[in-house]
Protein backbone atom coordinates (compact mmCIF):
# COMPACT_ATOMS: atom_id res chain seq x y z
CA UNK A 1 0.00 0.00 0.00
CA UNK A 2 2.90 2.32 0.83
CA UNK A 3 4.40 1.85 -2.63
CA UNK A 4 1.06 2.68 -4.22
CA UNK A 5 0.77 5.96 -2.27
CA UNK A 6 4.36 6.89 -3.16
CA UNK A 7 3.58 6.42 -6.86
CA UNK A 8 0.15 8.04 -6.69
CA UNK A 9 1.38 11.31 -5.15
CA UNK A 10 3.79 12.30 -7.99
CA UNK A 11 1.28 11.17 -10.58
CA UNK A 12 -1.40 13.42 -9.07
CA UNK A 13 1.05 16.35 -8.82
CA UNK A 14 2.00 15.98 -12.49
CA UNK A 15 -1.68 15.70 -13.42
CA UNK A 16 -2.57 18.88 -11.51
CA UNK A 17 0.48 20.76 -12.86
CA UNK A 18 -0.20 19.78 -16.48
CA UNK A 19 -3.90 20.57 -16.11
CA UNK A 20 -3.03 24.02 -14.76
CA UNK A 21 -0.45 24.70 -17.47
CA UNK A 22 -2.27 23.20 -20.46
CA UNK A 23 -5.83 23.88 -19.38
CA UNK A 24 -5.52 27.32 -17.76
CA UNK A 25 -2.21 29.12 -18.27
CA UNK A 26 -1.65 28.27 -21.96
CA UNK A 27 -5.22 29.18 -23.10
CA UNK A 28 -5.07 32.45 -21.14
CA UNK A 29 -1.71 33.41 -22.65
CA UNK A 30 -2.82 32.55 -26.21
CA UNK A 31 -6.10 34.43 -25.72
CA UNK A 32 -4.26 37.48 -24.36
CA UNK A 33 -1.85 37.48 -27.30
CA UNK A 34 -4.71 37.05 -29.78
CA UNK A 35 -6.80 39.82 -28.24
CA UNK A 36 -3.83 42.18 -28.04
CA UNK A 37 -2.02 41.57 -31.32
CA UNK A 38 -4.84 40.23 -33.54
CA UNK A 39 -8.04 41.61 -32.01
CA UNK A 40 -10.02 41.84 -35.28
CA UNK A 41 -9.14 38.32 -36.43
CA UNK A 42 -9.39 36.74 -32.96
CA UNK A 43 -12.97 37.93 -32.71
CA UNK A 44 -14.11 36.41 -35.99
CA UNK A 45 -13.22 39.16 -38.51
CA UNK A 46 -16.67 40.63 -37.99
CA UNK A 47 -17.76 43.32 -40.44
CA UNK A 48 -19.89 46.21 -39.20
CA UNK A 49 -21.67 48.93 -41.15
CA UNK A 50 -22.93 51.96 -39.28
CA UNK A 51 -22.46 50.05 -36.02
CA UNK A 52 -24.57 47.08 -37.15
CA UNK A 53 -23.08 43.63 -37.62
CA UNK A 54 -23.45 42.57 -41.27
CA UNK A 55 -21.33 39.42 -41.35
CA UNK A 56 -17.87 37.94 -41.14
CA UNK A 57 -15.09 38.04 -43.72
CA UNK A 58 -14.51 34.36 -42.95
CA UNK A 59 -17.96 32.97 -43.80
CA UNK A 60 -19.76 32.99 -47.12
CA UNK A 61 -23.16 34.59 -46.96
CA UNK A 62 -26.26 34.32 -49.08
CA UNK A 63 -26.63 36.91 -51.83
CA UNK A 64 -29.27 36.10 -54.45
CA UNK A 65 -30.40 39.50 -55.79
CA UNK A 66 -29.19 40.32 -59.32
CA UNK A 67 -27.43 43.47 -58.07
CA UNK A 68 -25.07 41.50 -55.84
CA UNK A 69 -22.18 39.15 -56.51
CA UNK A 70 -23.03 35.57 -55.58
CA UNK A 71 -20.74 33.25 -53.63
CA UNK A 72 -19.97 29.59 -54.16
CA UNK A 73 -22.81 27.09 -54.03
CA UNK A 74 -23.27 24.89 -50.98
CA UNK A 75 -23.31 21.10 -51.25
CA UNK A 76 -26.09 20.85 -48.67
CA UNK A 77 -28.37 23.64 -49.80
CA UNK A 78 -28.79 25.79 -52.88
CA UNK A 79 -27.24 28.79 -51.14
CA UNK A 80 -24.60 29.13 -48.41
CA UNK A 81 -25.97 29.78 -44.95
CA UNK A 82 -24.12 29.68 -41.67
CA UNK A 83 -26.44 27.14 -40.07
CA UNK A 84 -25.78 24.48 -42.73
CA UNK A 85 -22.21 23.43 -43.44
CA UNK A 86 -20.62 20.35 -44.87
CA UNK A 87 -19.53 18.51 -47.97
CA UNK A 88 -21.56 16.27 -50.25
CA UNK A 89 -19.24 13.23 -50.05
CA UNK A 90 -19.70 12.73 -53.81
CA UNK A 91 -16.49 11.72 -55.56
CA UNK A 92 -15.17 12.87 -58.94
CA UNK A 93 -16.64 9.80 -60.69
CA UNK A 94 -20.13 10.35 -59.26
CA UNK A 95 -22.88 10.69 -61.88
CA UNK A 96 -24.94 12.64 -59.36
CA UNK A 97 -22.13 15.20 -58.90
CA UNK A 98 -21.62 15.51 -62.68
CA UNK A 99 -25.35 16.12 -63.16
CA UNK A 100 -25.40 18.76 -60.40
CA UNK A 101 -22.41 20.55 -61.95
CA UNK A 102 -24.02 20.51 -65.44
CA UNK A 103 -27.20 21.94 -63.93
CA UNK A 104 -25.26 24.67 -62.12
CA UNK A 105 -23.31 25.56 -65.29
CA UNK A 106 -26.56 26.02 -67.22
CA UNK A 107 -28.08 28.11 -64.41
CA UNK A 108 -24.92 30.23 -64.06
CA UNK A 109 -24.82 31.01 -67.79
CA UNK A 110 -28.52 31.88 -67.84
CA UNK A 111 -28.32 34.05 -64.73
CA UNK A 112 -25.34 36.01 -66.03
CA UNK A 113 -26.48 36.25 -69.67
CA UNK A 114 -23.52 34.23 -70.95
CA UNK A 115 -23.42 32.28 -74.23
CA UNK A 116 -23.61 28.49 -74.15
CA UNK A 117 -19.96 28.32 -75.22
CA UNK A 118 -18.69 30.45 -72.31
CA UNK A 119 -16.38 28.53 -70.00
CA UNK A 120 -17.53 28.77 -66.38
CA UNK A 121 -15.04 28.98 -63.48
CA UNK A 122 -15.02 25.81 -61.42
CA UNK A 123 -15.70 27.68 -58.16
CA UNK A 124 -18.99 28.98 -59.61
CA UNK A 125 -20.44 25.49 -60.03
CA UNK A 126 -18.78 23.30 -57.39
CA UNK A 127 -19.25 23.47 -53.66
CA UNK A 128 -16.38 23.71 -51.23
CA UNK A 129 -15.77 21.30 -48.38
CA UNK A 130 -17.58 23.55 -45.93
CA UNK A 131 -19.99 25.23 -48.32
CA UNK A 132 -19.18 28.54 -46.63
CA UNK A 133 -16.24 29.91 -48.63
CA UNK A 134 -16.16 33.71 -48.37
CA UNK A 135 -14.18 34.17 -51.61
CA UNK A 136 -14.83 33.59 -55.28
CA UNK A 137 -12.25 33.55 -58.05
CA UNK A 138 -11.47 36.74 -59.95
CA UNK A 139 -12.77 35.08 -63.14
CA UNK A 140 -16.06 34.27 -61.40
CA UNK A 141 -16.45 37.87 -60.23
CA UNK A 142 -15.67 39.24 -63.71
CA UNK A 143 -18.30 37.01 -65.31
CA UNK A 144 -20.90 38.29 -62.83
CA UNK A 145 -19.93 41.95 -63.39
CA UNK A 146 -22.27 42.48 -66.36
CA UNK A 147 -25.32 41.25 -64.45
CA UNK A 148 -24.45 43.33 -61.39
CA UNK A 149 -23.75 46.46 -63.45
CA UNK A 150 -27.05 46.14 -65.34
CA UNK A 151 -29.06 45.54 -62.17
CA UNK A 152 -27.49 48.57 -60.47
CA UNK A 153 -27.43 50.85 -63.50
CA UNK A 154 -23.65 51.20 -63.34
CA UNK A 155 -21.07 51.10 -66.13
CA UNK A 156 -19.43 47.68 -66.39
CA UNK A 157 -16.00 49.36 -66.27
CA UNK A 158 -16.81 50.81 -62.85
CA UNK A 159 -17.83 47.38 -61.51
CA UNK A 160 -14.71 45.79 -63.02
CA UNK A 161 -12.54 48.45 -61.34
CA UNK A 162 -14.27 47.69 -58.04
CA UNK A 163 -13.48 43.98 -58.50
CA UNK A 164 -9.83 44.77 -59.26
CA UNK A 165 -9.63 46.91 -56.12
CA UNK A 166 -10.98 44.08 -53.94
CA UNK A 167 -8.77 41.22 -55.14
CA UNK A 168 -7.00 39.46 -52.28
CA UNK A 169 -3.63 38.13 -53.40
CA UNK A 170 -2.04 34.80 -52.66
CA UNK A 171 -1.26 34.07 -49.03
CA UNK A 172 2.43 34.76 -48.37
CA UNK A 173 2.69 35.63 -52.06
CA UNK A 174 2.69 31.99 -53.20
CA UNK A 175 -0.11 29.98 -51.57
CA UNK A 176 -3.51 29.61 -53.16
CA UNK A 177 -5.08 31.70 -55.89
CA UNK A 178 -6.14 35.35 -55.84
CA UNK A 179 -9.78 35.76 -54.88
CA UNK A 180 -12.47 38.29 -54.10
CA UNK A 181 -14.26 38.43 -50.76
CA UNK A 182 -17.95 38.49 -51.75
CA UNK A 183 -19.17 40.29 -48.61
CA UNK A 184 -16.57 43.07 -48.89
CA UNK A 185 -17.26 43.51 -52.62
CA UNK A 186 -21.03 43.69 -52.11
CA UNK A 187 -20.61 46.20 -49.27
CA UNK A 188 -18.43 48.31 -51.57
CA UNK A 189 -21.22 48.20 -54.17
CA UNK A 190 -23.72 49.39 -51.56
CA UNK A 191 -21.32 52.19 -50.56
CA UNK A 192 -21.18 53.30 -54.23
CA UNK A 193 -24.97 53.66 -54.24
CA UNK A 194 -24.97 55.72 -51.03
CA UNK A 195 -22.19 57.99 -52.37
CA UNK A 196 -24.08 58.82 -55.57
Amino acid sequence: MRAFVRQLRPALLVFVALTAICGVVYPLVVTAIGQTAFHYRANGSLVRRNGALVGSELLGQTFTAPGYFHGRPSALTDTPIAQVSGASNLGPTSDELAAAVRQRVTAYRAENGLPATQLVPVDAVTASGSGLDPHISVANARLQAGRVATARGLPVDQVMALIAHHVDGRMLGVLGEPGVNVLRLNLALDALRSNQ
